[in-house]
């Protein structure tokens, strides 16, 4: 094993006193301190780094990815960046005539934001893609808009809830485009996108990924090639989930943390599929329940006494009512001790009221929550506005109400919903939309790496101290400590990623 010594540098340590050097023997990280300290360790040492008074910081953990959708979107067809629906079209048909045939997968249309303030018929798709199969799924990835010949391919969505005539399709119906659209993806495809994916990821700093899978959203092959990539190819650490209702023992075969994650209770707001209590502001409805206080219930109490951590996707507060409901109803079952020991978790957690937080920090139960959400939809205009009201809007996403009442905070991105950008989510978390949930740098970037590891299970992970994993990214910044992270303002720029003693991206040099 290599033993490296790396110096003159900003290192942000659980120890005493200043750190600006470490030594990284093997996998793990053989004794950190100051100037001092460093040259009493230079026997031994094979190779000394010279940082330059560069910052070095845990690796962030990325507690919610679809590492696949996230790998294509990076290398396919993205629609994130388009202001219109005319652009859209647009960039629909020049990827269809580069591609020259064969399916087309897209993501990240928006229509809240455009002039025309709807979404492309599947009509239009037909006309922009000549005929050809397209699969469009909206920024949230809980509605997408398909086109004639992929319905063709998919006859039983004409029959599911969630059909309409336009090509615009919600819940089940979507779920069958989806299916349909996944299996034309090869599994050369697929270990393609998810490569770029941890390359990705490795260059901005990222030094573990929550891959968030399931029947719904991926699929067993899926989270196998992953775990497996992950195992025997250089690159972040790769921990992942199933989230089936009663999938405890799918979970364990596939080598899954728990069977959590997107196990739906709801959909999302963007979509009017987000389960409320009470009407959207801009639709007649109150989205969509997947999942009863009873399910929830039963999920937990299995997973718990199988000693694997459950989870949810919940948005809307029907649905974070029901699922916090089943937590109670579960630890009245089994024993609020032995939910507490298992650390499940609950993505996304939106629209979460006092009470319902008071349940997450009496259980123990993780939230995994993205900040660039609200950097995206929050305010008083943005999309969450539009479809709620603003005054709703404003208490969408309480992240220092929920560290204030000692919920475990774990950050990440839910890429492709949104970009894998670990420091866009920590400053978007210190910039919330609403300033009385903001949280201090500190503890959003707390949040955002040794949070992530505490998800899994793992308490004590992501900070850099000795006997722990050399697990780090090197940072160009100016000056000692965490950076300036106003709006405007850069964000630093990742030179080295290192997990377990091996470098994954960047240079020492």
């Amino acid at each position: 094993m290599t033993v490296t010594l790396y110096r003159d540098a900003h290192v942000h340590a659980a120890v005493p006193g200043p750190a600006t050097a470490f030594v990284v023997d093997g996998p793990t990280i053989g004794w950190i301190g100051g100037a001092d300290g460093a040259d009493a360790h230079r026997d031994g040492v094979d190779a000394v780094v010279e940082l330059a008074g560069a910052l070095v910081t845990p690796a962030f953990v990325d507690a919610h990815v679809h590492a696949t959708s996230t790998g294509i979107a990076l290398e396919g067809l993205d629609l994130t960046g388009c202001a219109s629906l005319a652009a859209c079209l647009t960039a629909v048909e020049d990827f269809c005539r580069a591609r020259r045939g064969g399916v087309v997968l897209g993501h990240g249309w928006d229509e809240t934001s455009w002039p025309e303030h709807r979404p492309p018929t599947r009509q239009e798709l037909d006309r922009a893609s000549y005929g050809g199969v397209v699969y469009l799924s909206r920024i949230d990835v809980h509605s997408a808009v398909v086109s004639s010949a992929l319905l063709a391919a998919a006859p039983e969505a004409r029959a599911a809830e969630g059909f309409a005539d336009s090509g615009h399709l919600t819940t089940e119906a979507h779920h069958v485009a989806r299916r349909v659209a996944r299996e034309s993806v090869t599994s050369a495809q697929r270990r393609a996108a998810q490569r770029a994916t941890r390359r990705r990821a490795g260059e901005l700093g990222i030094g573990c990924l929550h891959e968030l899978a399931g029947p719904d959203i991926s699929s067993a092959d899926d989270l196998r090639d992953m775990l497996t990539l992950a195992a025997t190819e250089p690159g972040p650490d790769v921990i992942g989930y199933w989230g089936e209702l009663g999938g405890v023992e799918r979970a364990r075969e596939l080598g899954a943390l728990g069977a959590a994650g997107d196990l739906f209770a709801d959909g999302a707001i963007g979509s009017h599929t987000a389960y409320l209590r009470s009407v959207y502001a801009d639709a007649a409805s109150s989205g969509h329940a997947y999942l009863s206080a009873a399910d929830v219930r039963d999920h937990v109490v299995a997973c718990t006494q199988a000693g694997v951590q459950a989870g949810f996707h919940a948005i809307g507060d029907g649905a974070l009512e029901a699922v916090t409901a089943g937590f109670r109803e579960a630890a009245e079952r089994i024993g609020p001790a032995a939910v507490r020991a298992a650390r499940h978790r609950l993505e996304h957690v939106e629209m979460v009221d006092a009470v319902m937080i008071a349940t997450l920090a009496d259980l123990a139960i993780v939230a995994s929550v993205q900040p660039a959400f609200d950097a995206l939809w929050g305010g008083d205009h943005g999309m969450y506005a539009e479809r709620l009201g603003p005054e709703r809007a404003r208490t969408l996403n309480p992240f220092a109400s929920m560290a204030a009442a000692g919920v475990i905070l774990a950050l990440g991105s839910d890429s492709p919903v949104t970009p894998l950008d670990p420091w866009g989510t920590v400053r978007a978390a210190v910039s919330h939309r609403t300033a009385g949930e903001r949280l201090d740098i500190a503890t959003a970037f707390e949040a955002h790496t040794a949070g992530g590891w505490r998800a899994a299970g793992r308490d004590g992970a992501g900070t850099l101290a000795e006997g722990a994993a050399a697990t780090f990214a090197v940072w160009d910044v100016t000056g000692p400590g965490l950076p300036d992270l106003d709006v405007g303002q850069p964000l630093p720029a990742c030179r080295q990623t290192v997990v377990r003693g091996r470098t994954v991206a960047g240079s020492s040099g």
